[in-house]
This record gives C-alpha cells, sequence and structure tokens, in this order.
C-alpha cells in the first residue's frame, strides 16, 4: 500500500501530524503496532500546561494554547476542555522566592502568561487549599481536556481528510531505496516518499534503525482517580516542592499525579502499580486538602511514556536519512503540545523549514 507519508506511531503526534498534512492535501498512512493512544496519549492526565515549562519549549507551549483555545475549529470537537487556569503554590518563603525568579525568567524571555498571585487571591481561587500557603505562581488560561476524547477527536478529523490508520499493524523492518520507504508488516508492505516516527516509548527503536541511536527510557506515570465528590477547586494545582498534579473533573471526580512511576515491563507492555509511591502522591494532597481524608479512591493506572535524559522532546530532521522525521520523548508534558508539533512536522516536511524554534529539540543534541 502506498501513500505521500508514513507516520510509524498512532498517539496525538502521529495523527496530528496526519491532520496537518491532510489539510495541505497529502495521504497518510499511520500505523499502531496497537490501538490508538493505547500507551500514553490516550490515558494521561490531560494538561493543557503552559506554567513552568522548560524555557526551550515556551514558544511551542504559548502557540499550542492558542490552538487549544479554538480547538474546536480544528478537529470538530472540543475535547472537552476547560482552562480555570493552573496554580503553582508556595507553601513557605523560600517557595515564593522561586516562583518570583520563575517569572522574572518567563517575562525577561518576552512572554506574559505566568504571573506571581499573593495570598488573598490565591485563597479566592483555591479555598479549600490548607491555610498555611504564602502565594503563587499561576497560568490563568491553562486547563485541561479529556485524552482519549482528543486522541479520538484529531483520528477521526485526519481520517475524513483521508488518513488512513492501521492498528495492531506492528512495523518488523524498515527499508529506504530510491522509490522512498518501505514498512514491512504482517499486513504487508507499506510505502511513501517520506516517514515519520511518532512511536512514543518505542521511537528509540525507529530511530536506532536510521543509525540515529538516542538514549530514551521508557516509564510508567501512576494516576489516582476519586470518587465523585461536590466540587471544591477549580484550577489545576501543583505545588513548588512536591509532586503533585491535582484537577477536579467535569464530572467531580479528582484526578492526582505525581509524576510517580510503576514498575514497567517494556517487553511484554505491562505495568504494576507501586502502592506505596501512590500512598506517597494520596499523603501529598492530604497534606494540601486535607478535608479529603475520607475520599475513596476507585482506580488508579499508568501509561507508558518515552523519556528523555533532558527531559525535552526530539522535534526535527533526520540528521542520517533524507526524508525522515522524529517527533517523540516528551517526557510526559507532550499532551498540550501536540497541536503545534503537527504543524512542525508538517512544515518540515512540505516547506523544509518551520516557523518555530526548535534547535532545542534536534536529535544531534545526543
Amino acid at each position: 500500500m502506498k501513500a505521500d507519508v508514513l507516520i510509524i506511531g498512532g498517539g496525538l503526534m502521529g495523527f496530528s501530524a496526519a491532520l496537518q498534512l491532510a489539510k495541505r492535501g497529502k495521504c497518510c498512512i499511520v500505523l499502531d503496532k496497537d490501538s490508538a493512544g493505547r500507551h500514553a496519549s490516550g490515558v494521561n492526565a490531560g494538561g493543557l500546561r503552559q506554567l513552568n515549562r522548560h524555557p526551550a519549549e515556551i514558544p511551542l507551549s504559548v502557540a499550542a494554547a492558542e490552538i487549544w483555545h479554538n480547538i474546536k475549529s480544528l478537529v470538530d470537537n472540543d475535547c472537552d476542555a476547560r482552562f480555570p487556569g493552573q496554580i503553582r503554590i508556595a507553601e513557605n518563603s523560600e517557595d515564593m522566592q522561586s516562583l518570583e525568579a520563575r517569572a522574572t525568567m518567563v517575562q525577561d524571555l518576552g512572554f506574559k502568561h505566568e504571573e506571581i498571585i499573593g495570598r488573598q487571591e490565591l485563597y479566592k481561587l483555591a479555598p479549600a487549599l490548607v491555610s498555611h500557603c504564602e502565594g503563587a505562581l499561576i497560568c490563568r488560561n491553562d486547563g485541561y481536556a479529556r485524552p482519549f476524547h482528543a486522541l479520538n477527536a484529531f483520528r477521526r478529523k485526519a481520517c475524513t481528510l483521508g488518513t488512513q490508520y492501521f492498528n495492531s499493524t506492528r512495523v518488523d523492518a524498515i527499508d529506504h531505496d530510491n522509490k522512498g520507504w518501505h514498512l514491512s508488516t504482517l499486513e504487508g508492505v507499506f510505502s511513501a516518499p517520506v516517514l515519520v516516527n511518532c512511536a512514543g516509548a518505542w521511537a528509540g527503536h525507529i530511530a536506532a534503525a536510521l543509525d540515529e541511536p538516542v538514549p530514551l527510557k521508557a516509564g510508567a506515570p501512576m494516576l489516582l482517580i476519586t470518587e465523585r465528590l461536590p466540587r471544591f477547586i477549580e484550577p489545576v494545582i501543583s505545588a513548588a516542592s512536591r509532586k503533585l498534579s491535582l484537577k477536579q473533573m467535569q464530572n467531580g471526580t479528582v484526578l492526582i499525579g505525581g509524576a510517580h512511576m510503576a514498575e514497567l515491563n517494556i517487553e511484554q507492555h505491562t505495568t504494576e502499580m507501586n502502592w506505596r509511591k501512590l500512598a506517597v502522591s494520596a499523603r501529598t494532597v492530604l497534606a494540601l486538602f486535607p478535608q479529603l481524608k475520607n475520599v475513596r479512591i476507585v482506580r488508579s493506572w499508568a501509561g507508558i511514556e518515552a523519556f528523555m535524559p533532558d527531559n525535552l522532546p526530539v522535534i526535527c530532521s533526520s540528521h542520517t536519512s533524507t526524508n525522515a522525521y522524529h517527533a517523540f520523548g516528551f517526557s510526559a508534558h507532550g499532551f498540550q503540545l501536540s497541536p503545534i508539533v503537527g504543524k512542525i512536522l508538517s512544515q518540515l516536511i512540505l516547506d523544509g523549514h518551520t516557523e518555530f524554534p526548535i534547535e532545542p529539540f534536534s536529535i544531534k543534541r545526543f
């Protein structure tokens, strides 16, 4: 089967790229060894976050935020996106100094989306928070969406525009000749002039096949979700000196993350919850919201993500192979970036350059 572009990986990055390419008249084939969004894109915390990004990611994050605020115009679905803001709280003067330095750094870079708020405004926005906090860093137009809803919206829109998607289609061999790229699978051989590596936790295997090995490490971030509760918090909450991400979803459940990892068997694609680390997440929540003491946890799970040593993604053209491109290694914070990554890939492929500053994301840095 032939197309203009072959994309390995049926997650948000893959379908975002396919969508942008399809909008410009290109026929894409997306291949996934499992099902769309099975390991990361559909099972993450859904954060739409500009707050506290690495400086290199800030321009992409700001551009992505503009797309998310009008996401229905792109994918014909609002992806259940909400924008109540995200707050990074300071529990003491040391935290506050750290957050003030962060706000100054962001402003010095020419951005205004992060600002400091004091106690009075913090408790107006988060009245249920424990009483000793001193202030916070806020991004007022951050928020969250439902990952699987978003993934399906991107997939459906891309396919409506002509993208072909094949699940349970593992790539067993990659070949390249003067006619382009050829991917061998149990479903047959797929061919196209252009190849895109969006394979997530397995993207390192694809990069190695292109003679561009990277120190990618797979990890399995764990999440907890509670029973439904009366609404007590609107913004997404994180903390300056604790591992925490807390948001109350549209249905009243509370989604809790903290960057704690499950035990991962990457060969078998399985994870096992680390209950001691989940207990740390629970205790962190209780330290900040003690009124949740008797709330029931109804489910926990872990996705499988690709982590890079510097926690920055790889977004670039291949430096060893013609007409090959990479977008992987988002280190558990790629969800919000996905619309802009698709646009960047389409520009690299069709225009030979992009308007966005992606030099820090070159695969050559390894």
